[in-house]
């Protein structure tokens, strides 16, 4: 039954995320997956939807008003002072510590995350192909992987370097 399911909607749902990816800015693939992982879950807890092309389309794009939502809101870093020219101790000090704090973070994800970000982070430059392979994964899993990866990431960065108010 599940099988059945998810053959007949592929054709659909390539169709659908080919012509909600441009304007969502994201890969026509990461919206697949993220899809056939949305559907997953739903057959988990609920079985399969009433109008499995209906609820297919519906949730390509919802999944495309995230993507959209979450690219309006990612804004580029400014250069770290370690890429300046002039290379004052302070600022390489302060540099070295931020990447130890970085790795020490990445460590302590979950599952296979730490091993993605430091292929991500490799001076390699590794290409999302490379990285999959390394992996072990398909290529398409890994643009919704890394995003839950740098989501659990940058929570665990924001409780070690959030503001500490003072009391009283």
């Amino acid at each position: 039954m599940t099988h059945d399911l998810l053959t007949a909607l592929r054709p659909l749902l390539t169709a659908e995320a080919s012509a909600e990816a441009p304007a969502s800015g994201a890969e026509p693939a990461d919206l697949e997956q993220a899809v056939w992982l949305r559907l997953l879950e739903r057959l988990d807890m609920h079985g399969p939807p009433l109008d499995p092309p209906g609820w297919l389309r519906r949730a390509v794009r919802s999944e495309a008003r995230r993507s959209r939502r979450t690219t309006r809101l990612e804004r580029p870093y400014g250069a770290e002072p370690a890429d300046d020219t002039d290379r004052d101790p302070a600022d390489l000090a302060l540099a070295a510590a931020r990447r130890r704090a970085l790795r020490d973070a990445v460590r302590r994800l979950p599952g296979r995350c730490p091993r993605l970000i430091e292929a991500l982070l490799s001076p390699k430059d590794l290409t999302y192909r490379e990285i999959a392979g390394e992996l072990g994964i398909s290529q398409g899993s890994l643009g919704p992987e890394r995003s839950r990866c740098l989501g659990c990431l940058r929570r665990l960065l924001t409780s070690e370097v959030a503001a500490r108010e003072g009391r009283g």
